[in-house]
């Protein structure tokens, strides 16, 4: 199974970029995990929000295959306990998917055809977060996943 973590614009923090990495790194022992960075439209300032969602939305959809198991980071989404998210990642792989994409929208979130597209949704906290640090969150939780899933001491209960 490949992992894919798409982003609508690209981490300009230095520190929470190589934070990511590392933890990109780490996952790079049990799965093929790539981020793969949408960039920010340009000349946002005079579009109104809904015409941004869907401009996003198109660039989102073009990186999307008809048999990707679409998965949008979405404050509206289930929520997961790590050991919990672990074994959702564990039935995913069981089902025998090729492909699990993980969303990060823009700063208004997804547009409707992308929120159409999707399989599911998955909220990694009700707070907001900036877009940088969630790549750091997820990437780090979706290591946390994999050290559960083999038995590595990372994650204490």
């Amino acid at each position: 199974m490949t992992i894919t973590l798409l982003l609508v614009g690209k981490t300009d923090n230095a520190q929470v970029q190589n934070l990511a990495t590392e933890y990109q790194n780490r996952l790079s022992h049990f799965v093929n995990y790539k981020a793969d960075v949408i960039p920010d439209l340009k000349k946002t300032k005079n579009m109104d929000i809904a015409l941004q969602k869907e401009k996003e939305g198109e660039l989102i959809l073009k990186k999307i295959s008809t048999s990707d198991f679409l998965v949008l980071l979405d404050d509206k989404g289930t929520e997961f306990t790590s050991l919990k998210f672990s074994d959702w990642i564990q039935k995913r792989m069981n089902s025998g998917l090729k492909q699990l994409v993980f969303v990060v929208g823009g700063p208004y979130g997804f547009s409707e055809a992308v929120y159409k597209r999707a399989n599911q949704k998955v909220s990694l906290s009700k707070m907001t977060f900036s877009h940088q640090m969630i790549r750091l969150f997820f990437t780090e939780q979706l290591y946390r996943a994999f050290s559960i899933l083999n038995n590595l001491p990372y994650h204490h209960e």
